[in-house]
């Protein structure tokens, strides 16, 4: 969509575009993100920051990202009547909480400029001409096009047609996903989430991934943008029941060890006659407390003056080192694709493949993937961009 309109809007009347669309509708994938509210992009401005969030392809996005922008991308939408607001955790979203009104905008653009949309394409041929591509459809229709950019995302059938045209896949696995936990704890606690908990996985190879942010606990483990964050770091790693991993969880990072213990202990002296799990409801959820105090066996009934000093110390390592299985990650569910067409076959300045010349590339077909937060959305629209701007000035 993003490389049809920056085609279209810069009015050349010599190109034709065709859209070839598989679903029924543009943008479908589109009204799906940031639960159909559409985060559009991040409101993240440094660009060198912005890069580190791919865990895969950050520096093949260096020339597209500086070209446009996630604050571009912000006033490319506004400009075309859509008003954008960041939120605290510096997700942007449009005012009005829908995801349509971004879809409508390419709608119209492409609408007004007389761009032929072809709807419900599942299947296609596509072959290498001297000089284009031959596009057949399974209704025996025929096209002749000069150039063809290729975004179909993780379709199996836009794989294919990369690597009928010569290019090579990297490893297809699945990224921003949840991970699936084997202790009861974890299940228990089911609807359960926490703004700020710093996670380290550590898998059967030796391998270690961390990192800190929002967790949600599910009936079947653990997800959340820290979690789905944690599964893209480590989305090449084996994870199953034969080789699980290890996941520590600490859920108040801003708290060292000592001063956690420190704190709790001056609660417990200060109010020596309270009662145990209640005085621990001052530092974590008491349905947490509840379940921490269950697996470690301690009896969080009694009174703060009757708990032994070792008790002690397992709340406050379980509260800052919480210790579970992973055995799989919830295949099928995941956000994004790892793994694509590879980018050293590809030009980053152009997006137009080194093997194929007339063919380019944009989006998640790519061996591009980043965190949650809009970051996958605003490489879709970079690559799209600069895919446009390469065929305008060819």
């Amino acid at each position: 969509m993003m490389a049809s309109s920056t085609i279209v809007e810069a009015e050349r009347a010599e190109i034709e575009v065709i859209l070839i669309e598989k679903s029924d509708r543009l943008g479908k994938k589109v009204l799906l993100t940031g639960g159909g509210r559409c985060n559009v992009t991040t409101g993240l401005k440094d660009l060198r920051e912005i890069l580190t969030k791919y865990p895969r392809g950050g520096k093949f996005l260096r020339d597209s990202m500086y070209n446009f922008s996630p604050q571009m991308m912000m006033e490319w939408v506004s400009a075309h009547g859509v008003p954008l607001k960041t939120e605290n955790d510096l997700r942007v979203f449009p005012v009005s909480n829908s995801s349509y009104d971004i879809v409508e905008i390419f709608e119209n653009v492409l609408s007004e400029r007389g761009v032929d949309v072809i709807f419900g394409i599942k299947d296609l041929h596509v072959e290498k001409e001297r000089d284009g591509f031959e596009i057949v459809f399974n209704n025996g229709r025929v096209l002749h096009a000069t150039e063809i950019v290729l975004t179909t995302g993780s379709s199996p059938e836009g794989y294919a047609i990369a690597k009928k045209m010569g290019h090579t896949l990297t490893e297809l696995v699945p990224s921003l996903c949840g991970l699936y936990v084997s202790d009861h704890l974890v299940k228990n606690l089911a609807g359960l989430s926490f703004k700020d908990v710093k996670l380290k996985l550590v898998c059967d190879s030796g391998s270690n991934f961390e990192f800190r942010g929002p967790v949600l606990f599910s009936h079947k483990g653990i997800t959340g943008p820290a979690c789905f964050a944690l599964s893209a770091l480590s989305a090449y790693e084996k994870i199953d029941k034969l080789t699980p991993a290890k996941l520590r969880l600490d859920f108040l990072p801003e708290f060292s060890y000592e001063k956690l213990l420190a704190d709790v202990t001056n609660e417990l002296v200060k109010n020596s006659k309270k009662i145990f799990q209640n005085t621990l409801g001052l530092f974590m959820p008491k349905s947490f407390v509840t379940e921490v105090l269950g697996q470690i066996g301690c009896d969080g009934s009694k009174r703060n003056s009757d708990i032994a000093k070792s008790d002690l110390n397992k709340v406050v390592e379980a509260f800052k080192n919480l210790q579970v299985v992973v055995t799989g990650r919830s295949i099928g569910e995941e956000f994004v694709t790892a793994g694509g067409v590879d980018l050293s076959e590809v030009n980053p300045k152009t997006m137009e493949s080194k093997i194929c010349p007339g063919l380019y590339f944009a989006g998640e077909i790519l061996d591009i993937d980043g965190f949650t937060g809009g970051f996958n959305l605003q490489s879709a629209w970079a690559t799209g961009r600069k895919a446009g701007e390469s065929l305008l000035i060819k």
